[in-house]
Parts: C-alpha cells; sequence; structure tokens
C-alpha cells in the first residue's frame, strides 16, 4: 500500500492577509465602515492640510520680535516660542543655575528609565535611587543653600520644572496613600474604616481649587508659632491628599475584584493579614486596575495647571504670562502658546497611557 502523504498548505488568499486583509476588516467591512472611513479620511486630510499651512508653510520661524510675525497670512509665531523656551522650562530661576535644574532632570530621567523596563537589573538598587537618594538630590539641587549652592526661592521657580515637581510628587504619594486608604476603608476596625471613608469622601466632594486655597491659606493656620511651609509645599501637601483619595477608590475596586478563595487559600497556608495582602492580594489587585490608576496620574498631571489659582507659574501658567509681552502682541501668539503648552502636555499623557497599555498586555498572561 502506498505511502499516504499530506498536501502541503495552500497559501491564504491575498485579500485575506497582509495590509488589504487587516483593511477589508478593519475598514470595509460593512457598507456602515465604509462610509465612517471615507468621512474620516477626508476629515483627516482636511484638518492635515490646515494644520500644515499654520504651522508650517505660512508660519514664521525667525526673529526678535513680533514684528517677524506680522504676514499677510498668518501662521504660527515659533519666534516668539524660542525666544521664551528658557522661561517656559524654568520660570524665572536663575539662568546661571538652570545647571542644577538640568542635572535633576537628567537624574531623574536616568533613574526613571530603567524602573520602567523590566528586564533592567538591580531593581532594588534603582528603587532606593528614586525613592531614598533623589528626592533629597533634587530638594538640595533645586533649592540650594549648601554644599555652596546659591539658595533660590521657590517663587522663583515656574514653567515645566513646577509642572513636573508638583505632578511627580504628587504621583509618588498618591499610590502609597491611596493604598494604605482603600485597604483602612475595608478594615474591620470601626475607627480606621470610618476615618478613611471620611477622608475619601470629603476630599473626593470638593474641588482641586478648593484644596489649593485651603492649603495655602488655611494650613499655615493650623501649625504650631513659628512653624511654616512655603507656598509650593503647601500646595504639595493639597494635591497629594487630593489624588490619594481618588487612588483609594480606585485601588478598592481592584480589591473587591479579588475572588474570596484567594482569601482562604491564603488563610489554609498560614498567613497572616499583612502578608496575604502583601503577597498575594496587592498584586493581583493593582494588576487588575493599572489603566484606572494611569488614569489618575494623567487626571494629576493636567491638574498640575491649577496651582496658577495659588500663584504658582506652571508650564500654561507662564505661557499666559508672557502672553502680556507687547513686544510679541500678535494674532497668532496666543494660539502658538496654547498650541505649544498641549503638545507638551499631549507628550507626556500618551507616553504615560503607552506604557500602561505595555504593562497591562505583560501582565495579562492569565487572561490572554
Amino acid at each position: 500500500m502506498a505511502e499516504w502523504t499530506p498536501k502541503p498548505a495552500r497559501p491564504a488568499p491575498a485579500s485575506t492577509v497582509g495590509f488589504v486583509g487587516w483593511a477589508r476588516r478593519n475598514l470595509f467591512a460593512t457598507p456602515g465602515d465604509v462610509a465612517l472611513t471615507l468621512f474620516g479620511s477626508v476629515f483627516i486630510i482636511w484638518l492635515g492640510g490646515v494644520l500644515i499651512d499654520w504651522a508650517f508653510i505660512n508660519a514664521s520661524f525667525s526673529g526678535d520680535d513680533r514684528t517677524a510675525c506680522l504676514k499677510p497670512v498668518q501662521g504660527a509665531c515659533w519666534p516668539f516660542i524660542d525666544a521664551k523656551l528658557g522661561q517656559f522650562i524654568y520660570g524665572r530661576y536663575p539662568e546661571a543655575e538652570t545647571w542644577r535644574v538640568n542635572l535633576v532632570f537628567f537624574f531623574g530621567l536616568a533613574g526613571l528609565v530603567p524602573m520602567l523596563v523590566p528586564s533592567a537589573p538591580f531593581k532594588s538598587a534603582n528603587i532606593f535611587f528614586l525613592l531614598g537618594f533623589y528626592p533629597v538630590f533634587a530638594f538640595v539641587m533645586l533649592t540650594g543653600g549648601m554644599f555652596g549652592l546659591v539658595p533660590v526661592e521657590t517663587t522663583d521657580w515656574g514653567g515645566l520644572l513646577v509642572t513636573l515637581v508638583v505632578a511627580v510628587t504628587g504621583i509618588a504619594a498618591s499610590l502609597p496613600l491611596g493604598i494604605l486608604l482603600a485597604l483602612g476603608r475595608r478594615s474591620k476596625l470601626p475607627i480606621i474604616r470610618y476615618f478613611c471613608l471620611g477622608f475619601i469622601e470629603i476630599f473626593r466632594g470638593v474641588p482641586l481649587i478648593t484644596v489649593l486655597f485651603m492649603a495655602s491659606v488655611m494650613l499655615p493656620l493650623f501649625l504650631p508659632d513659628g512653624v511654616n511651609f512655603d507656598k509650593l509645599m503647601r500646595c504639595l501637601i493639597g494635591v497629594a491628599l487630593f489624588s490619594s483619595a481618588y487612588m483609594a477608590e480606585v485601588v478598592r475596586g481592584g480589591l473587591q475584584a479579588i475572588p474570596k478563595g484567594q482569601y482562604e487559600a491564603a488563610a489554609a497556608l498560614g498567613l497572616g493579614y499583612w502578608k496575604t495582602t502583601r503577597l498575594i492580594i496587592l498584586p493581583q489587585a493593582l494588576k487588575l486596575v493599572i489603566p484606572g490608576i494611569v488614569n489618575t496620574f494623567i487626571g494629576l498631571f493636567k491638574d498640575t495647571t491649577l496651582v496658577l489659582i495659588v500663584g504658582l507659574f506652571d508650564l500654561l501658567g507662564i505661557v499666559q504670562f508672557h502672553f502680556t509681552d507687547a513686544s510679541w502682541a500678535t494674532p497668532e501668539t496666543h494660539i502658538t502658546g496654547y498650541v505649544f503648552a498641549g503638545a507638551v502636555f499631549w507628550v507626556f499623557c500618551f507616553a504615560m497611557s503607552r506604557y500602561s497599555i505595555f504593562m497591562e498586555n505583560r501582565l495579562s498572561t492569565d487572561r490572554q
């Protein structure tokens, strides 16, 4: 009897693979998809043409004052951004001392990138650097007054520096505080449970502007005589407490999603409450709520613009402040400044969003 051999697999139809196959499945699968694809394509082409004309073709790229941007066909006034870029980043920080800010940015980035790469070695040392050494280093470098560094008051800080200081401090403080508040709200001890519940509901029930006003105006009234914090420190405390209340509810949602069997399995192994929480419950809960955590971080990063209310000039605030400069008063100055500020915020928020998706895909092995 002749031996049976299977025929080689035939290649898939060309219309089902590659770009053509992807387009048929995602863009032209139904008549409705075809209409939406055509409408979206026309809109994107039209909007792209308008943006290219404004940002490049009709834009001004060099000049020393407003005359460079006064053209018959108005476009972006990029010389305004170039002239004010240093203040957009550092605020009124002394120009001779901006190397200190650059050094803080560099060490922060050098510590953050390896921390975000899962395969990077020496994670424990990296955590110690970011949570132990770096905050002290950044404080000493930015404020000065030690090791021969010129003192710089926080009232002279501004621009992207203030935005990052407020956002990074709020993010770093809100996650551990939010976890503790979420655990406390689920505690069996009434005092702890009601304290955490009251804290969360109070801070979630008032706007961040109110919290910033309270931190800036009312907080000094509760401090002992001779004890005071500068305005930036009071804002940092207010932002951290406000964001931790929202973070607590995000984490609590993850804790409630853990099946009861996980607690029972931990009890069967003889694990106590803290070991069960640290080794079994929290890792699973935090993995489930990564989108909510990052969403809170993104919201916090954008809410840093509200510090302008209490007299601190973040990136958006310093951009708006320079609109009053008569030497750059043109119809396009405002639009260009807002586009620049929006682009900077978008880059940071988009980076957080993409990293969130990366971590979700990496950690969702049990659901794939």
